[in-house]
């Protein structure tokens, strides 16, 4: 009895590029109508899972209409196939690609940029390597965003069991997890209030503004030294509200995001000598810090007004990131100079943990 055995036959060369473009084609042309338009081409460019970098719209269209000859704003598919296979095409995305690593993190000032994708490969001859190997969307940077869907999740729970119990706190997850100075022996909500917000206003902006401090952190540092930042921000932000506002109770994650926001001081501090316009980052970076504590803090003690704004936490989530940040880090060049300052945030950090523990306790 004999059977018969499909054989797979070796597609050549010219049938693997047309069934390529032809794929790509498809993925780009959402609408499905045949063609694709500028906003088309630039959420493929952007979105795709190959290229994770920014390039301006401007220097898209500018290519397109170059690629667009018929002058019908819109590619066919064979123009769309000469615009991928075009020089102008591949140059910008390897311009772009670099201005973008280089600005987002420090680098060697003696190294050249060497990033690589899948798909996208740019670099020197010698192969010299440095901190841009490790910046990387493959895999992705996971924490921020589950941290992110946890919260959601959380938040979505008590509003479901019980309507309105997000604005007081008062459902279920509120009541095991935020922080309550009347039940300090729970220790756990020492961490688990940062997944209790008050309100769509209090969650939408925190998450919005860890998503966009930690990602870039974690792409470069890797995930687990961003989740101990976030976390040892958070808990250094509950034990500073627990010594000093020790009647209040207190909920959200700002405490870790003050954290992510001064570990980009940190990281600049670190790395001043390897990054690029470092005073500028620093100066945006504390201005942002400043503004915003110095502003809820005038309120609250100096105007004596009324807010739900968590200021000790906020403070305490700034002091931990910063000093975490300096110590776990990456440092590309360690220097002598660096080194006393690595350890003096290790002592200091150590010193106010303590203190504020034993402090919580006592009061």
């Amino acid at each position: 009895m004999s059977g018969h055995q499909e054989e797979s036959i070796p597609m050549n060369d010219v049938e693997y590029r047309s069934n390529k473009h032809e794929a790509l084609f498809n993925r780009c042309d959402t609408n499905r109508d045949g063609y694709i338009t500028i906003n088309e081409l630039k959420n493929f460019v952007v979105c795709n899972e190959t290229e994770c970098y920014f390039i301006p719209k401007k220097a898209l269209t500018k290519i397109m209409r170059k690629a667009d000859q018929n002058g019908d704003e819109k590619l066919c598919y064979q123009e769309f196939v000469d615009l991928v296979q075009s020089k102008d095409f591949r140059y910008t995305l390897n311009k772009y690609a670099i201005a973008y690593v280089n600005n987002l993190i420090p680098r060697p000032k003696k190294a050249r940029t060497t990033f690589r994708t899948r798909s996208l490969q740019i670099g020197d001859e010698t192969g010299q390597q440095d901190i841009c190997n490790e910046y990387s969307c493959f895999p992705p940077p996971v924490f921020m965003f589950l941290i992110t869907v946890l919260e959601v999740v959380l938040f979505t729970i008590d509003e479901l069991t019980q309507k309105g119990s997000s604005l007081t706190a008062s459902g279920i997850v509120g009541k095991h997890l935020l922080f309550d100075p009347n039940k300090k022996s729970e220790v756990w909500r020492f961490v688990t209030y940062m997944f209790v917000h008050i309100g769509y206003t209090h969650l939408v902006t925190n998450l919005i503004v860890q998503l966009v401090l930690g990602i870039p952190l974690e792409m470069v540092n890797k995930w687990w030294r961003v989740l101990t930042i976030y976390f040892l921000g958070g808990i250094a932000g509950s034990l500073a509200h627990c010594v000093i506002e020790s009647n209040i109770r207190l909920g959200g994650a700002s405490g870790g995001v003050y954290a992510l926001l001064t570990a980009h001081l940190a990281q600049v501090i670190m790395n001043w000598s390897e990054m690029k316009f470092p005073w500028i980052q620093f100066l945006f970076f504390g201005i942002l810090v400043a503004g915003d504590l110095g502003t809820a803090a005038y309120q609250r003690y100096f105007l004596h007004e009324i807010n739900e704004i968590g200021v000790t936490c906020h403070v305490g989530g700034a002091v931990a990131g910063i000093l975490v940040g300096i110590y776990i880090l990456r440092n590309l060049q360690v220097t002598t100079t660096e080194k006393y300052i690595w350890w003096a945030a290790l002592i200091v950090y150590i010193i106010l943990t303590i203190t504020t523990i034993v402090l919580a306790i006592m009061l």
